[in-house]
C-alpha cells in the first residue's frame, strides 16, 4: 500500500475514544487486505500501524473479552 492510498482513506474514531483525556484511535475502513490504526491524537495525520483483518479481529476480541 502507497502511501497515497492511506491518505485517500476514510478514518473512523473509535467509540471508545476520549477527546478530553486524549485516548484517539482511528481506524481505515475498506481497504482490503489490511486495518490501518493510528494514534489521531498524537499525530492527526500521521503514520499507521498496519495489522491484518485476522490481528484486528483478535485484538478487538481481547479487548472486549478485557485482556487487553
Amino acid at each position: 500500500m502507497h502511501k497515497h492510498e492511506l491518505n485517500a482513506a476514510r478514518w473512523r474514531k473509535s467509540s471508545h475514544s476520549d477527546d478530553n483525556n486524549g485516548n484517539c484511535l482511528e481506524v481505515a475502513e475498506g481497504i482490503p487486505g489490511i486495518v490501518p490504526v493510528r494514534d489521531s491524537k498524537v499525530a492527526p495525520h500521521g503514520p499507521a500501524v498496519i495489522v491484518t483483518p485476522g490481528a484486528w479481529t483478535a485484538f478487538l476480541e481481547g479487548v472486549r473479552g478485557g485482556g487487553v
